[in-house]
């Protein structure tokens, strides 16, 4: 009896010692949005997301607790020495708490790395690469918005299936653009296409005419877009200066943004199909963020990526204040336990890898004559239910996967 009873007070103070450890340490809450903010992933993130992370933070009142929240904001230049140093230097002098948005796969891995390392919770938006939650997985990392098995499950497969047999890729030279090839190329060929070539281009390229006389000259039915931002819009600008299209060969914009779409207009980007996490016409709830949105924006609407990293900064906020912990495996953990229902998502689940699974969306780029004006560029063909979007769990690289 008397064993029980000493048993039964060492577990209680251990709950208490516990309890008394969950806290926020500083009393401060730092978030760290780190992004290109000069270059050719600007615009679907940048500013933007910061201005997403300011909204989430303001409409819980700027405080958890008693904490103060505080935004800092960084670019990272699209170079992982560059945003290292930005992540080591908000770890180690700033006491940043999470580090959210980080478009371009070679600076999200090692930003993903360093969190991991330091327990501070990462919240990714902006980049693809699969790695984040496969080989590379991290207990502090959740990779929220999109990646490049999504994007080749909607697009390469919707094409293939609409009779684009054989591909030619050209594709952007880093972590992201040979994910992006790469699961691409599996949907083509696992749904009885093939692969005639690839080649690879240096980031932010100006002249894109050799890679696409390369790809013009395979005859390929399909050429594949494996890159984002400036690159994709360059991309399509000169192949349709080159009659690319018209001469019957089509375009697959693997990952184009709706900022992409308007900077090109839509008398050249008509007819492109394109996947997304996020559309900001697609119903009342997503209206309604995106004027919020638009109004601290000069009337820009939301990406994908902007969405992402609201509802992200919101569920991460709401997990700190459940736990009253703000440690970044901690809130992390916390965030799996508990589902997404928000604009963004319906049903939203945060897996033991980090990938956040929920819908995606099959869309095509209106006509000019079928747009009612700006920003009205994308119709919905199809959703895309998030168990099929993303990797099973049992194709899961992930160390921190049962399997």
């Amino acid at each position: 009896m008397q064993v029980s009873r000493i048993a039964l007070c060492a577990a209680a103070f251990g709950l208490i010692t516990t309890g008394a450890q969950a806290e926020i340490s500083d009393n401060t809450i730092k978030i760290g949005v780190m992004n290109d903010q000069s270059g050719l992933y600007t615009d679907l993130g940048g500013p933007g997301s910061v201005e997403a992370v300011r909204m989430a933070v303001e409409e819980i009142g700027g405080e958890i607790a008693g904490a103060k929240i505080e935004v800092l904001s960084a670019d990272h230049q699209n170079k992982p020495d560059i945003g290292s140093s930005i992540a080591r230097q908000w770890i180690d002098q700033e006491g940043v708490d999470v580090i959210v948005d980080v478009p371009n796969s070679g600076v999200a891995l090692a930003v993903s790395k360093l969190t991991g390392e330091n327990d501070v919770a990462f919240l990714n938006s902006g980049a693809a690469t699969t790695r984040l939650t496969n080989e590379d997985c991290q207990p502090t990392t959740v990779h929220y918005t999109y990646d490049t098995y999504a994007l080749a499950i909607g697009t390469g497969k919707a094409m293939v299936e609409e009779g684009g047999k054989s591909w030619f890729f050209i594709t952007a030279d880093y972590a992201f653009g040979h994910s992006l090839e790469q699961d691409t190329s599996n949907v083509v060929k696992e749904n009885g296409g093939e692969v005639l070539g690839t080649v690879r281009h240096p980031l932010s390229s100006s002249d894109f005419s050799s890679y696409l006389l390369q790809a013009q000259g395979s005859g390929a039915q399909v050429i594949g877009l494996a890159n984002a931002g400036g690159d994709t819009t360059n991309t399509i600008k000169q192949a349709n200066e080159f009659g690319i299209v018209q001469s019957g060969q089509q375009l697959a914009s693997l990952l184009i943004f709706l900022t992409d779409v308007d900077s090109l207009g839509l008398d050249v980007a008509q007819g492109l199909t394109l996947t997304t996490g996020f559309y900001w016409d697609r119903d009342e709830e997503s209206r309604e963020f995106a004027k919020r949105f638009a109004e601290r924006m000069n009337g820009q609407q939301p990406t994908m990526v902007h969405a992402g990293v609201y509802s992200g900064m919101k569920h991460y906020l709401a997990a700190l204040a459940e736990i009253g912990d703000d440690g970044g495996k901690a809130v992390v953990d916390q965030m799996k336990k508990m589902p997404i229902n928000d604009f963004f998502a319906k049903d939203g689940v945060i897996r033991e890898d980090g990938r956040m699974v929920h819908d995606m969306y099959l869309a095509r780029v209106k006509a000019p004559g079928d747009s009612s004006g700006k920003w009205d560029y994308y119709e919905i063909l199809r959703t895309i239910p998030g168990d099929q979007a993303f990797q099973p769990l049992s194709e899961s690289r992930c160390p921190l996967v049962t399997q």
